[in-house]
């Protein structure tokens, strides 16, 4: 077993304090046990660094060196976050505080605001896109909602950097940043939604960043109370810290230097939000005396998908890449990665979607395998692809687990069964703990199989499905445990916000996919405009492209596909070319020198049978060109007026249902609501009509093709006993 492979889900608590350094590889013992001083851990992907920094964490409060409450650990995400208070806990440092800049400040603005300002802390703006388009339309500027997105997210990007509405447009030009509209037009914007927010006193979460530094500036007394408290202070991903961050660190810090700072310039992919990799670059410079240690053992991926990732940044240019870590496999050899290469971009998803439906025939579960997208608009073809392949996945969100309405409730439901223990009929046929869970619950909504549909229903069961998954597996670890042990451990990791997993295939943009690893990856739409995108004017910004795609490539444990197509759409120009990235690594394009027999191989992906060259696809309706993979499977503009038969669709809704019901898969992998709508309007009455709507592939035209057609035709679609 390696020393970063993934402990139980429930581990023993060390016994003591040398006990916590056990399992640990030279290099993170090293940094377990540099507890004093400026520290700079370089980790590259993969390679353990947040078991370095927890166990360290844990290692100087088992050994009495570090008290608990004078630690601070701030990293980027609520789930990094509650992942380090998780692990804490595991090792038996707990009461440490593990929190985003933003939790930790606003812990302190709340506290301090009544002594510094006086009165109540104004509300928290939750979200501030409203808040812009008023302050627009005081301006007399119109702004469509992208427009009101990237205006919204440029005033974020001038405040962390800490730029006043005044100096925008000048702060613009110096950092050579495409501004969505005029800048002196956002400057605009800006001056007047930071006076609506006066106006309406709430505050925005920059704002908690922004107060507390200005606090902290102002009154020597509050940051001494501050210093007083926390003595020692680590920072995870480094190199994603803001100006705005790194002042308010160095506020907390004053003039100590108990800091240990985490980092890997190669994976900065955040500039857009200002952050920056100087700080990392720059620590041995502000701190002479710092301890420096590089984590380079990488125990996530396989020696192909290590040499691909080092073989990327080989070709890196700019500061950040002379800093690069050249990592070393820790794991068996594994397959080499695929390179495929797809007529259009519909063939490239339903080639995706067959791919990733052997792979789960094969034993990979559906939960540790991800399709990785640039941005979020390519998700919609792969949704359609995957439903259409009778693969369950998920979109990729930010919801916090425990803050689920249903979780909530289910964690109630459980509680009130542990107090009630044998005195509860629900428990009475249940023989262990996943039985009683499953008994609680299913009054909850939870069934044995999963309901049909995509939305809210399946949302939820998808959660107390987790929550089942998760009483097995504290089940397995800990023999014996009862619901009431089960509680507390739920309590705990709502507390942490240490959720476990909802399965299914994972859609997500490269950024959202930072901190997750799989055992497959699926890198798609490796195209020139897209990879790197077409806005990535400035060398750097390119660089900042190759970092991404590095990102995206260090996610993958074992199986690694990386692909493009070759035009936009069936029968289009095919004028599209591999990124330039892949120059070097994709076989035929040069070569970086092998590994484990191979640089990999280029397939030439095909699309389903039917598919057969053809000009643009044109709006039936009105004649326009469709490029968009909703409408091109309703052959229509989405605004153009539909003659779809309602009853036609209805009879097809509840045919579907009942397929899903005794498929036992939700409705969405029988057919889509845009393939059932599309039905319903073309009304086939043919093999080969039916055939020629999207999203009706050979495989599902020999399953369901007869009872289609037979619903189209008036008939009720069924299958008599005779038939059987």
């Amino acid at each position: 077993m390696t020393a970063a492979t993934h402990s139980t889900l429930f581990p023993q608590v060390p016994e003591t304090a040398d006990a916590v350094l056990d399992g640990l590889d030279p290099e993170q013992r090293e940094v377990a046990l540099a507890l004093n001083g400026p520290v700079c851990v370089l980790a590259g992907a993969g390679t353990g660094k947040t078991r370095a920094i927890t166990h360290r964490i844990a290692y100087g409060v088992r050994a009495g060196i570090l008290q608990p409450a004078s630690v601070l650990a701030v990293t980027f995400t609520n789930r990094a976050a509650g992942e380090m208070r998780g692990r804490l806990r595991q090792l038996g440092a707990g009461g440490v505080q593990a929190r985003t800049f933003h939790s930790a400040a606003l812990r302190q603005l709340q506290f301090f605001w009544p002594k510094a300002v006086g009165g109540e802390l104004p509300r928290l703006l939750e979200r501030k896109i409203q808040l812009v388009a008023d302050a627009a339309a005081r301006c007399r500027i119109r702004l469509d909602r992208n427009e009101l997105r990237d205006v919204t997210s440029e005033i974020e990007w001038a405040k962390v950097t800490q730029t006043v509405p005044a100096d925008y447009p000048a702060a613009v030009a110096k950092s050579v940043r495409e501004a969505p509209r005029d800048p002196a037009e956002i400057g605009q914007i800006y001056s007047m939604y930071e006076q609506l927010k006066r106006d309406r006193s709430v505050i925005d979460f920059e704002d908690v960043l922004l107060l507390t530094v200005g606090i902290l500036q102002d009154r020597h007394d509050i940051a001494d109370q501050i210093r007083r408290q926390y003595q020692h202070f680590v920072v995870d991903e480094y190199q994603d810290v803001s100006p705005l961050q790194q002042r308010l660190l160095d506020l907390w810090l004053g003039d100590r230097d108990n800091l240990c700072v985490v980092g890997d310039a190669s994976q900065t992919i955040y500039s857009f939000t200002g952050a920056t990799p100087d700080h990392l670059l720059n620590f041995r410079t502000r701190h002479p005396g710092a301890t420096v240690v590089k984590l380079v053992r990488d125990y996530r991926s396989t020696p192909q998908v290590v040499h691909l990732a080092n073989g990327l940044l080989s070709q890196a240019r700019g500061r950040a890449a002379e800093h690069r870590l050249e990592l070393i496999s820790q794991r068996d050899p594994g397959p080499e990665p695929v390179y495929t290469e797809y007529a259009d971009e519909p063939a490239e998803a339903e080639g995706t979607a067959r791919r990733i439906r052997d792979l789960i025939a094969a034993g990979v579960p559906a939960g540790e395998i991800a399709v990785l997208y640039r941005i979020n608009a390519q998700s919609e073809v792969y949704e359609q692809a995957l439903a259409d392949a009778g693969v369950p996945y998920q979109l990729r969100g930010a919801e916090r687990f425990f803050e689920r309405q249903e979780v909530r409730e289910a964690g109630i439901a459980l509680r009130g069964a542990a107090r009630a223990g044998g005195n509860d009929s629900l428990l009475d046929d249940a023989e262990d703990l996943p039985a009683q869970v499953r008994a609680v619950l299913s009054t909850k909504g939870w069934t044995s199989t999963p309901p049909a549909g995509s939305g809210a229903v399946r949302d939820r069961w998808e959660s107390l499905a987790a929550l089942v998954r998760l009483s097995e597996d504290f089940a397995r670890a800990k023999p014996g445990a009862t619901l009431s042990d089960l509680v507390g451990e739920l309590d705990e990791r709502a507390a942490a916000q240490h959720a476990p997993t909802v399965q299914g295939v994972t859609l997500a943009s490269l950024h959202a996919a930072k901190g997750l690893e799989w055992d497959a990856v699926f890198l798609v739409g490796l195209t020139e405009g897209m990879m790197p995108i077409t806005y990535a004017k400035t060398d750097e910004q390119v660089e900042e492209e190759r970092r991404l795609l590095y990102v995206g490539v260090t996610r993958a444990r074992v199986h690694l596909t990386l692909s493009w197509a070759l035009s936009r759409s069936p029968g289009g120009r095919a004028n599209r070319r591999p990124s330039r990235f892949l120059k070097g690594l994709r076989p035929g394009s040069g070569s970086l020198g092998t590994l484990g027999g191979g640089a990999g191989s280029v397939e030439r992906g095909s699309g389903p049978v039917r598919r057969k060259a053809r000009g643009p696809v044109l709006c039936r309706v009105c004649g326009a060109t469709l490029t968009e993979a909703g409408a091109m499977k309703l052959m229509r503009c989405e605004d153009c007026p539909s003659d779809m038969d309602e009853a036609l669709y209805e009879r097809l809704r509840d045919w579907r249902s009942e397929q899903a019901r005794e498929l036992g898969q939700p409705a969405y992998c029988v057919f889509t609501d845009k393939t059932l709508m599309a039905i319903a309007e073309r009304v086939p009455a043919t093999d080969g009509e039916l055939a020629s709507i999207a999203g009706v592939g050979v495989r599902k035209l020999d399953r369901f093709g007869a009872e289609v057609l037979a619903i189209c035709a008036g008939e009720d679609g069924g299958t008599s006993e005779d038939e059987v």
